[in-house]
């Protein structure tokens, strides 16, 4: 059985915060309508996006769309 999942393109992410001229986690989970150590930990890779991390980073880094900013991640499932 084949299992996907969003996965954040790190550094696309960060790239396009700075050119949208967010200097500061806090400035930009703010713009996203998140905590700052949600916005760090899915960065960090120690949490996945889920709904408003997507949702939040499609609105604050307007004009950037969902292909540029995540990725589909397909893994096969062993037990099968």
């Amino acid at each position: 059985m084949t299992t996907y999942r969003v996965a954040l393109r790190t550094d696309i992410f960060t790239k396009a915060a700075q050119l949208a001229g967010f200097r500061s986690d806090y400035t930009l989970a703010a713009a996203m309508g998140l905590n700052r150590s949600t916005v760090g930990r899915v960065v960090s890779g120690d949490l996945r996006p889920g709904p408003a991390f997507i949702a939040g980073a499609l609105v604050a880094l307007e004009p950037m769309n969902f292909d540029d900013l995540f990725a589909i991640v397909t893994t096969a499932d062993p037990s099968t």
